[in-house]
């Protein structure tokens, strides 16, 4: 699933942010949340790829969207500290891991969800 393979580039990518805002007393716990929920991004998937059942694999699915979604927000959070273009890179990353869980839930429940224009849009930041 190329959502997989970006999900893991973005925590492969996420571990040198995450050493920058460490090195930042005021970002010491965003950077704890955002590694935490990069990672959870791909985990979610693996494991509901591994489901035998529609239902529990959408579930799972969710759960990573969910994650996708608050890495997003945290990586919006850390502008202050990360360099403008690795926000930028990281935000549309992130949303287009997002677009691409949008179109496999629904797929995989029988109904839609979407998604509303993001407050951080990458011109903005």
């Amino acid at each position: 699933m190329e959502v997989y393979r970006l999900s893991l580039y973005a925590a492969d990518i996420g571990w040198s942010d995450v050493t920058a805002l460490t090195r930042d007393r005021r970002t010491l716990a965003l950077s704890t949340q955002l590694y935490r929920s990069l990672g959870s991004i791909s985990a979610n998937i693996a494991e509901g790829y591994s489901r035998g059942s529609d239902r529990d694999r959408v579930r799972f699915y969710e759960y990573s969207l969910g994650s996708a979604r608050e890495s997003r927000d945290w990586y919006y959070k850390a502008r202050h500290v990360l360099d403008h273009d690795v926000i930028h890179h990281r935000v549309d990353l992130m949303s287009q891991i997002i677009r691409s869980l949008l179109v496999i839930i629904p797929a995989q429940r029988g109904r839609a969800v979407h998604e509303d224009r993001a407050p951080y849009d990458a011109d903005d930041l």
